[in-house]
């Protein structure tokens, strides 16, 4: 089993991604690398977690190569799970999933801080 941590701009937060099963290192720091392009990005809240990525022994398994990654994106847990059946597809849909699950728990938090004034039935401004 390896890990290594993906550092991210603007605080102590990181990521570890980590291997069990026969994971080559090619294979792994491509994983590295799409997980660090989604979370290494501006405006970002800090992030960190960790991705896990499995590759099954058995030849006869249709898709042999999974993830699951639980990543804590300021106050929100992103979790999001892949099975493939090569690394390179692994690692792709990895981002896909993992950029929209950020975007979407960045999103809410921006929305969450902006507040919203009561409705002139309720006692808001009138205009």
């Amino acid at each position: 089993m390896t890990a290594k941590e993906i550092g991210h701009e603007g605080g102590p937060a990181s990521v570890r991604v980590r291997a069990e099963g026969d994971v080559d290192e090619e294979s792994l720091a491509y994983v590295r690398e799409k997980v660090g392009a989604v979370l290494d990005r501006p405006g970002l809240p800090p992030v960190s977690g960790e991705v896990r990525v499995t590759r099954e022994a058995a030849h006869h398994v249709d898709l042999p190569w999974s993830a699951g990654a639980e990543i804590q994106v300021g106050g929100d847990l992103v979790v999001v799970h892949a099975r493939e059946a090569s690394a390179r597809e692994l690692a792709d849909r990895l981002q896909d999933r993992l950029r929209s699950r950020t975007e979407r728990a960045a999103h809410r938090r921006d929305a969450a801080r902006r507040t919203a004034t009561p409705p002139p039935w309720r006692g808001g401004q009138q205009r």
